[in-house]
């Protein structure tokens, strides 16, 4: 079952210059993306409790094959109180009108912004 979405929530690469349809840009990475300036990242605000743990990062390692299990566990991460207040915080954002969640990682499909996007009720991408 799919939720539907109260607005539209967007996954982009920190390194890809911003879109007029991108709302509010939020960088959801622990770490602030290497080699890029505040200026040119053009993030309206950082929310790096809501990223990942170190250790589930580590031992997931950006493998493919474990994306779901990384997904299992990274949800169960969102539980923590603070990465929960800092999902309420995408919750609130996301109704207010476009929401982008912004992330240095590569593989759009297999990070944990793809988790978010679910979590805050956008259509999940095709498998």
């Amino acid at each position: 079952m799919v939720r539907e979405a109260a607005t539209e929530v967007r996954v982009r690469r920190a390194y890809a210059p911003p879109e007029a349809a991108d709302g509010h840009r939020v960088l959801v990475d622990r770490l602030w993306p290497r080699g890029l300036s505040k200026e040119r990242a053009h993030v309206d605000e950082w929310l790096k409790s809501v990223a990942p743990s170190a250790a589930l990062r580590e031992w997931y390692g950006h493998d493919p094959a474990k994306f779901g299990e990384f997904a299992d566990r990274y949800r169960a991460e969102l539980a923590d109180p603070a990465r929960a207040e800092a999902l309420a915080r995408l919750r609130t954002l996301s109704a207010r009108g476009p929401l982008t969640l912004v992330t240095a990682t590569k593989d759009l499909g297999h990070a944990h912004t793809r988790v978010l996007a679910r979590e805050l009720g956008a259509a999940p991408e095709a498998d």
